[in-house]
Protein backbone atom coordinates (compact mmCIF):
# COMPACT_ATOMS: atom_id res chain seq x y z
CA UNK A 1 0.00 0.00 0.00
CA UNK A 2 1.19 3.55 -0.55
CA UNK A 3 1.36 6.44 1.85
CA UNK A 4 0.05 8.70 -0.88
CA UNK A 5 -0.81 7.75 -4.42
CA UNK A 6 2.91 6.99 -4.88
CA UNK A 7 4.48 3.55 -4.66
CA UNK A 8 5.82 3.89 -1.12
CA UNK A 9 5.33 1.59 1.85
CA UNK A 10 2.23 2.79 3.64
CA UNK A 11 -0.09 2.33 6.56
CA UNK A 12 -1.53 -1.03 7.50
CA UNK A 13 -4.98 -1.77 6.11
CA UNK A 14 -8.00 -3.47 7.61
CA UNK A 15 -9.79 -6.14 5.62
CA UNK A 16 -13.28 -5.00 4.72
CA UNK A 17 -15.97 -6.22 2.36
CA UNK A 18 -17.16 -2.64 1.98
CA UNK A 19 -14.20 -0.34 1.25
CA UNK A 20 -14.77 3.37 1.50
CA UNK A 21 -15.46 5.08 -1.83
CA UNK A 22 -13.40 7.88 -3.29
CA UNK A 23 -13.93 11.29 -1.75
CA UNK A 24 -16.98 12.96 -3.31
CA UNK A 25 -16.75 16.51 -4.59
CA UNK A 26 -18.10 19.34 -2.52
CA UNK A 27 -18.60 19.84 1.20
CA UNK A 28 -20.57 17.37 3.32
CA UNK A 29 -24.17 17.95 4.19
CA UNK A 30 -24.32 19.34 7.66
CA UNK A 31 -27.34 17.95 9.51
CA UNK A 32 -29.22 20.78 11.14
CA UNK A 33 -26.42 23.18 10.27
CA UNK A 34 -26.99 26.63 11.66
CA UNK A 35 -25.97 29.84 9.95
CA UNK A 36 -22.47 31.11 10.53
CA UNK A 37 -23.54 33.50 13.26
CA UNK A 38 -24.81 30.64 15.44
CA UNK A 39 -22.05 28.89 17.36
CA UNK A 40 -24.08 26.81 19.83
CA UNK A 41 -22.26 28.51 22.67
CA UNK A 42 -18.78 27.85 21.28
CA UNK A 43 -16.62 30.88 20.71
CA UNK A 44 -14.62 31.16 17.49
CA UNK A 45 -11.48 29.08 17.95
CA UNK A 46 -9.14 31.95 17.07
CA UNK A 47 -10.94 34.54 19.15
CA UNK A 48 -12.16 36.39 16.07
CA UNK A 49 -15.72 37.55 15.39
CA UNK A 50 -17.79 35.42 13.06
CA UNK A 51 -17.87 36.32 9.38
CA UNK A 52 -20.88 37.96 7.77
CA UNK A 53 -20.80 35.73 4.71
CA UNK A 54 -20.62 31.99 4.21
CA UNK A 55 -18.15 30.01 6.31
CA UNK A 56 -14.59 30.74 5.37
CA UNK A 57 -15.37 34.01 3.58
CA UNK A 58 -14.86 37.56 4.67
CA UNK A 59 -17.78 39.78 5.53
CA UNK A 60 -18.84 42.91 3.68
CA UNK A 61 -15.89 44.81 5.08
CA UNK A 62 -13.54 41.82 5.01
CA UNK A 63 -10.07 41.63 3.49
CA UNK A 64 -11.30 41.11 -0.06
CA UNK A 65 -12.80 44.59 -0.04
CA UNK A 66 -15.68 43.44 -2.24
CA UNK A 67 -19.37 43.66 -1.53
CA UNK A 68 -20.61 40.38 -0.14
CA UNK A 69 -17.08 39.41 0.86
CA UNK A 70 -16.70 36.67 -1.78
CA UNK A 71 -13.03 35.66 -1.92
CA UNK A 72 -11.37 35.42 -5.30
CA UNK A 73 -10.71 32.16 -7.14
CA UNK A 74 -7.01 32.79 -6.82
CA UNK A 75 -5.06 29.53 -6.32
CA UNK A 76 -2.75 29.84 -3.33
CA UNK A 77 -0.36 27.22 -1.95
CA UNK A 78 0.96 27.67 1.60
CA UNK A 79 3.99 25.77 2.89
CA UNK A 80 5.05 25.30 6.49
CA UNK A 81 3.99 23.51 9.62
CA UNK A 82 2.81 23.95 13.19
CA UNK A 83 1.51 27.24 14.56
CA UNK A 84 3.05 29.35 11.80
CA UNK A 85 1.19 27.51 9.06
CA UNK A 86 -1.96 27.58 11.21
CA UNK A 87 -1.79 31.39 11.23
CA UNK A 88 -1.13 31.58 7.50
CA UNK A 89 -4.03 29.26 6.61
CA UNK A 90 -6.40 31.00 9.04
CA UNK A 91 -5.70 34.17 7.06
CA UNK A 92 -5.65 32.71 3.55
CA UNK A 93 -9.05 30.99 3.84
CA UNK A 94 -10.49 34.49 4.32
CA UNK A 95 -8.87 35.68 1.10
CA UNK A 96 -9.33 32.85 -1.40
CA UNK A 97 -11.56 29.85 -1.96
CA UNK A 98 -8.70 27.80 -3.42
CA UNK A 99 -5.95 27.21 -0.86
CA UNK A 100 -3.71 24.16 -0.56
CA UNK A 101 -1.47 23.53 2.43
CA UNK A 102 1.77 21.59 1.94
CA UNK A 103 2.91 20.43 5.34
CA UNK A 104 6.22 19.27 6.80
CA UNK A 105 6.35 15.60 7.85
CA UNK A 106 9.39 15.38 10.12
CA UNK A 107 7.80 15.64 13.58
CA UNK A 108 9.06 12.94 15.92
CA UNK A 109 7.79 14.15 19.29
CA UNK A 110 4.59 13.82 21.30
CA UNK A 111 1.51 12.12 19.86
CA UNK A 112 2.81 12.34 16.29
CA UNK A 113 6.08 10.69 17.20
CA UNK A 114 4.32 7.86 19.01
CA UNK A 115 1.99 7.14 16.10
CA UNK A 116 4.83 7.45 13.60
CA UNK A 117 6.94 4.89 15.48
CA UNK A 118 4.09 2.47 16.17
CA UNK A 119 2.37 2.49 12.79
CA UNK A 120 5.09 3.61 10.38
CA UNK A 121 2.91 6.47 9.10
CA UNK A 122 3.60 10.12 8.41
CA UNK A 123 3.45 12.17 11.62
CA UNK A 124 -0.14 13.50 11.59
CA UNK A 125 0.12 16.45 14.00
CA UNK A 126 1.05 19.28 11.63
CA UNK A 127 -1.41 17.92 9.04
CA UNK A 128 -4.14 17.97 11.71
CA UNK A 129 -3.37 21.56 12.66
CA UNK A 130 -3.55 22.65 9.03
CA UNK A 131 -6.96 21.01 8.63
CA UNK A 132 -8.19 22.71 11.81
CA UNK A 133 -6.98 26.08 10.51
CA UNK A 134 -9.01 25.64 7.32
CA UNK A 135 -12.26 25.05 9.23
CA UNK A 136 -14.84 27.80 8.85
CA UNK A 137 -16.11 30.13 11.57
CA UNK A 138 -19.63 28.68 11.52
CA UNK A 139 -20.81 26.26 14.21
CA UNK A 140 -19.77 23.21 12.16
CA UNK A 141 -16.24 24.39 11.52
CA UNK A 142 -15.72 25.79 15.02
CA UNK A 143 -16.93 22.59 16.67
CA UNK A 144 -14.90 20.21 14.49
CA UNK A 145 -11.79 22.35 14.83
CA UNK A 146 -12.07 22.03 18.61
CA UNK A 147 -12.72 18.29 18.37
CA UNK A 148 -9.68 17.43 16.22
CA UNK A 149 -7.45 19.69 18.31
CA UNK A 150 -8.64 18.16 21.60
CA UNK A 151 -5.87 16.31 23.41
CA UNK A 152 -6.58 13.51 25.89
CA UNK A 153 -5.25 14.02 29.40
CA UNK A 154 -3.98 11.47 31.88
CA UNK A 155 -1.21 8.89 31.98
CA UNK A 156 -3.04 6.11 30.11
CA UNK A 157 -2.40 4.95 26.56
CA UNK A 158 -4.54 7.76 25.14
CA UNK A 159 -2.87 10.41 27.26
CA UNK A 160 -1.28 13.10 25.11
CA UNK A 161 -2.91 11.96 21.87
CA UNK A 162 -4.92 14.49 19.86
CA UNK A 163 -8.29 13.28 18.57
CA UNK A 164 -7.46 14.46 15.06
CA UNK A 165 -4.22 12.48 14.99
CA UNK A 166 -6.10 9.28 15.79
CA UNK A 167 -8.82 10.07 13.23
CA UNK A 168 -6.28 10.70 10.48
CA UNK A 169 -4.32 7.52 11.17
CA UNK A 170 -7.58 5.51 11.33
CA UNK A 171 -8.53 6.70 7.83
CA UNK A 172 -5.03 5.94 6.57
CA UNK A 173 -5.44 2.38 7.84
CA UNK A 174 -8.88 2.01 6.27
CA UNK A 175 -7.96 3.54 2.92
CA UNK A 176 -4.27 2.70 2.57
CA UNK A 177 -3.70 6.09 0.97
CA UNK A 178 -2.45 9.20 2.77
CA UNK A 179 -3.86 11.87 0.47
CA UNK A 180 -7.30 10.25 0.19
CA UNK A 181 -7.43 9.92 3.98
CA UNK A 182 -6.63 13.61 4.45
CA UNK A 183 -9.25 14.54 1.86
CA UNK A 184 -11.86 12.55 3.81
CA UNK A 185 -10.96 14.32 7.05
CA UNK A 186 -11.10 17.66 5.26
CA UNK A 187 -14.56 16.85 3.93
CA UNK A 188 -15.79 15.87 7.40
CA UNK A 189 -14.50 19.15 8.82
CA UNK A 190 -15.84 21.20 5.91
CA UNK A 191 -12.31 22.51 5.46
CA UNK A 192 -11.97 25.47 3.09
CA UNK A 193 -8.99 24.05 1.26
CA UNK A 194 -6.85 20.96 0.89
CA UNK A 195 -4.03 19.63 3.06
CA UNK A 196 -1.14 17.61 1.61
CA UNK A 197 2.16 16.28 2.98
CA UNK A 198 5.36 17.64 1.48
CA UNK A 199 6.82 14.14 1.10
CA UNK A 200 5.45 10.62 0.78
CA UNK A 201 7.60 9.17 3.57
CA UNK A 202 8.34 10.27 7.16
CA UNK A 203 11.47 12.39 7.34
CA UNK A 204 14.16 13.02 9.92
CA UNK A 205 15.81 16.40 10.36
CA UNK A 206 19.54 16.65 10.91
CA UNK A 207 21.05 19.97 12.00
CA UNK A 208 24.56 21.29 12.28
CA UNK A 209 24.53 23.15 15.58
CA UNK A 210 27.27 25.32 17.02
CA UNK A 211 27.84 25.57 20.76
CA UNK A 212 25.66 22.71 22.02
CA UNK A 213 28.24 22.21 24.75
CA UNK A 214 28.74 25.60 26.47
CA UNK A 215 32.31 24.61 27.36
CA UNK A 216 33.11 24.39 23.64
CA UNK A 217 31.10 27.27 22.08
CA UNK A 218 32.77 26.96 18.66
CA UNK A 219 32.37 23.21 18.32
CA UNK A 220 29.83 22.04 15.71
CA UNK A 221 27.66 19.05 16.61
CA UNK A 222 25.07 17.05 14.68
CA UNK A 223 21.60 17.09 16.24
CA UNK A 224 19.03 14.64 14.87
CA UNK A 225 15.23 14.74 15.04
CA UNK A 226 12.81 17.66 14.76
CA UNK A 227 12.05 17.70 18.47
CA UNK A 228 15.74 17.82 19.41
CA UNK A 229 16.53 20.43 16.74
CA UNK A 230 13.70 22.68 17.92
CA UNK A 231 14.89 22.48 21.54
CA UNK A 232 18.62 22.82 20.95
CA UNK A 233 20.46 25.36 23.08
CA UNK A 234 23.10 25.92 20.40
CA UNK A 235 23.00 28.01 17.24
CA UNK A 236 21.63 26.13 14.22
CA UNK A 237 23.89 26.64 11.20
CA UNK A 238 22.24 24.39 8.60
CA UNK A 239 19.56 21.76 8.18
CA UNK A 240 19.36 18.60 6.08
CA UNK A 241 16.97 15.70 5.59
CA UNK A 242 17.20 11.96 6.12
CA UNK A 243 16.68 10.50 3.58
CA UNK A 244 18.27 13.29 1.52
CA UNK A 245 16.17 12.68 -1.61
CA UNK A 246 12.68 11.71 -0.40
CA UNK A 247 9.81 11.35 -2.87
CA UNK A 248 7.65 14.46 -2.88
CA UNK A 249 3.88 14.12 -2.70
CA UNK A 250 2.68 14.05 -6.31
CA UNK A 251 -0.41 16.14 -5.58
CA UNK A 252 1.74 18.74 -3.82
CA UNK A 253 3.94 19.14 -6.90
CA UNK A 254 0.85 19.58 -9.05
CA UNK A 255 -0.58 22.21 -6.68
CA UNK A 256 2.64 24.23 -6.82
CA UNK A 257 2.74 24.01 -10.62
CA UNK A 258 -0.84 25.28 -10.92
CA UNK A 259 -0.71 27.98 -8.23
CA UNK A 260 -1.10 31.70 -8.71
CA UNK A 261 0.71 32.45 -5.45
CA UNK A 262 3.01 30.37 -3.25
CA UNK A 263 3.34 31.46 0.39
CA UNK A 264 6.24 30.27 2.58
CA UNK A 265 6.23 30.91 6.33
CA UNK A 266 5.83 32.07 8.99
CA UNK A 267 6.88 29.35 11.43
CA UNK A 268 9.84 27.63 13.05
CA UNK A 269 12.42 28.61 10.47
CA UNK A 270 14.70 25.57 10.50
CA UNK A 271 12.18 22.85 11.42
CA UNK A 272 8.96 23.94 9.67
CA UNK A 273 9.85 26.36 6.87
CA UNK A 274 13.23 25.37 5.40
CA UNK A 275 12.56 21.59 5.17
CA UNK A 276 10.30 22.19 2.16
CA UNK A 277 13.30 23.57 0.28
CA UNK A 278 15.31 20.44 1.03
CA UNK A 279 12.98 18.01 -0.78
CA UNK A 280 14.61 18.09 -4.25
CA UNK A 281 11.43 17.56 -6.31
CA UNK A 282 9.51 20.14 -4.29
CA UNK A 283 12.36 22.65 -4.39
CA UNK A 284 12.52 22.27 -8.17
CA UNK A 285 8.76 22.79 -8.44
CA UNK A 286 9.02 25.96 -6.35
CA UNK A 287 11.76 27.31 -8.59
CA UNK A 288 10.01 26.54 -11.90
CA UNK A 289 6.41 27.38 -11.00
CA UNK A 290 4.94 30.36 -12.85
CA UNK A 291 3.32 31.42 -9.56
CA UNK A 292 4.40 34.51 -7.69
CA UNK A 293 6.20 33.72 -4.45
CA UNK A 294 5.80 35.39 -1.04
CA UNK A 295 7.67 34.72 2.19
CA UNK A 296 6.17 35.82 5.51
CA UNK A 297 8.67 36.55 8.26
CA UNK A 298 8.24 35.67 11.91
CA UNK A 299 7.31 38.26 14.49
CA UNK A 300 10.27 37.42 16.73
CA UNK A 301 13.28 35.10 16.88
CA UNK A 302 12.53 31.65 18.28
CA UNK A 303 14.46 30.48 21.34
CA UNK A 304 16.88 27.77 20.30
CA UNK A 305 16.37 27.72 16.53
CA UNK A 306 16.84 31.40 15.67
CA UNK A 307 17.88 33.01 18.94
CA UNK A 308 19.48 36.36 18.17
CA UNK A 309 18.46 36.33 14.49
CA UNK A 310 17.55 39.65 12.88
CA UNK A 311 14.68 39.66 10.35
CA UNK A 312 17.13 39.84 7.43
CA UNK A 313 19.16 36.95 8.87
CA UNK A 314 16.13 34.72 8.29
CA UNK A 315 16.26 35.61 4.60
CA UNK A 316 20.00 35.01 4.41
CA UNK A 317 19.55 31.52 5.86
CA UNK A 318 16.77 30.84 3.37
CA UNK A 319 19.00 31.95 0.48
CA UNK A 320 21.82 29.67 1.63
CA UNK A 321 19.51 26.65 1.69
CA UNK A 322 17.84 27.46 -1.66
CA UNK A 323 20.17 29.73 -3.67
CA UNK A 324 18.17 29.41 -6.91
CA UNK A 325 14.83 30.32 -5.33
CA UNK A 326 13.58 33.89 -5.74
CA UNK A 327 10.65 35.69 -4.13
CA UNK A 328 8.42 38.47 -5.37
CA UNK A 329 7.38 39.74 -1.94
CA UNK A 330 8.83 39.63 1.57
CA UNK A 331 6.06 40.36 4.08
CA UNK A 332 7.14 41.56 7.53
CA UNK A 333 5.52 43.07 10.58
CA UNK A 334 6.21 46.78 10.86
CA UNK A 335 7.12 46.70 14.55
CA UNK A 336 9.27 43.56 14.23
CA UNK A 337 11.25 45.16 11.40
CA UNK A 338 11.77 48.46 13.20
CA UNK A 339 15.41 49.50 13.13
CA UNK A 340 16.35 46.92 10.50
CA UNK A 341 14.21 48.06 7.57
CA UNK A 342 17.13 49.10 5.36
CA UNK A 343 18.96 45.78 5.81
CA UNK A 344 15.73 43.84 5.37
CA UNK A 345 14.89 45.72 2.18
CA UNK A 346 18.33 44.92 0.75
CA UNK A 347 17.94 41.24 1.69
CA UNK A 348 14.55 41.16 -0.04
CA UNK A 349 16.09 42.76 -3.11
CA UNK A 350 18.80 40.07 -3.22
CA UNK A 351 16.00 37.49 -3.32
CA UNK A 352 14.49 39.31 -6.30
CA UNK A 353 11.56 40.80 -4.40
CA UNK A 354 10.25 43.84 -2.61
CA UNK A 355 9.66 44.39 1.08
CA UNK A 356 6.07 44.94 2.26
CA UNK A 357 5.53 46.13 5.83
CA UNK A 358 2.21 45.81 7.64
CA UNK A 359 0.81 45.58 11.16
CA UNK A 360 0.44 41.82 11.53
CA UNK A 361 0.59 41.08 15.27
CA UNK A 362 -2.38 40.60 17.58
CA UNK A 363 -3.16 43.49 19.88
CA UNK A 364 -1.37 42.80 23.13
CA UNK A 365 0.34 39.69 21.66
CA UNK A 366 3.36 40.89 19.67
CA UNK A 367 4.53 37.28 19.26
CA UNK A 368 1.36 36.03 17.53
CA UNK A 369 -0.01 36.82 14.06
CA UNK A 370 -3.53 38.22 13.89
CA UNK A 371 -5.34 36.18 11.18
CA UNK A 372 -7.48 39.13 10.07
CA UNK A 373 -4.56 41.52 9.83
CA UNK A 374 -2.54 38.89 8.00
CA UNK A 375 -5.50 38.27 5.67
CA UNK A 376 -5.70 41.97 4.92
CA UNK A 377 -2.01 42.10 4.09
CA UNK A 378 -2.27 39.04 1.83
CA UNK A 379 -5.27 40.54 0.04
CA UNK A 380 -3.50 43.84 -0.62
CA UNK A 381 -0.44 42.05 -1.99
CA UNK A 382 -2.48 39.67 -4.15
CA UNK A 383 -4.73 42.41 -5.53
CA UNK A 384 -1.70 44.55 -6.34
CA UNK A 385 -0.30 41.86 -8.65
Amino acid sequence: MSKTGDDQAGPRTIDSDRPLPAVPDGPPERPGAAGPAETDGLASRDGLPETDGPAGTAGKDGPTGKAGGRPARRRVVALGGGHGLFASLSALRRVTRDVTAIVTVADDGGSSGRLRREYGVLPPGDLRMALAALCGDDSWGTTWSKVVQHRFTGDGELGGHAVGNLLIVALWELLGDTVTGLDWVGRLLGAHGRVLPMASVPLELEAEVEGVDPEFPCRVSIVRGQDACAKTTGRVRSMSLVPPDPPACREALQAVAEADWVVLGPGSWFTSVLPHLLVPQLASALITTPARRLVTLNLAPQPGETEGFSPHAHLEVLARHAPRLSFDVVLADRAAAQGTTAELSRAADRLGGRLVLADLAMAGRPDRHDPRRLAGAFARVFEGE
